[in-house]
């Protein structure tokens, strides 16, 4: 069988009003960079190789569906986790009460995020040993699946 990994470009949909939100949130707050703006797209890098494309355009912003656990949840990585956290939620994110020492959130835009650290063993999340509580994690965003 052939290997599939995640590669280092993602992108998503976003309402066009979610626009100066996300630049100040992905730049000023993460410290990413805009490599390109267009008029309906911004290019970000995070870090040295991760990039993100935020398309932008007339969809509804459907909060409901955005902070349901079906919604992707994509990982960040900081060598200062307490400094990122403290920058991350004075932005003023919607915190997300998952049972789990890390710092879960929705960015603007609806993206879920959860905060590492850079070097972090992360083999608990891997499959390695008991796992994560899934249905500690289930109760937790309120739905049933």
């Amino acid at each position: 069988m052939e290997k599939v990994i995640f590669g280092n470009h993602s992108s998503v949909i976003v309402p066009r009003k979610d626009r100066e939100s996300i630049r100040r949130f992905y730049c000023d707050v993460l410290g990413g960079k805009i490599t390109k703006a267009e008029d309906d797209r911004d290019f970000v890098r995070l870090g040295d190789n991760f990039y993100i494309a935020f398309l932008y355009g007339d969809v509804s912003d459907v909060n409901d569906f955005l902070r349901t656990a079906r919604s992707i949840w994509l990982e960040i990585k900081s060598d200062n986790v307490a400094e990122t956290a403290k920058k991350i939620l004075d932005f003023g994110v919607l915190k997300l009460d998952i049972p789990d020492p890390h710092l879960y959130f929705q960015a603007p835009g609806g993206q879920v995020l959860r905060l590492t650290g850079i070097g972090e063993d992360m083999s608990f999340y891997e499959g390695n040993g008991a796992g994560p509580d899934v249905a500690k994690v289930k109760q937790a965003v309120g739905k049933k699946y």
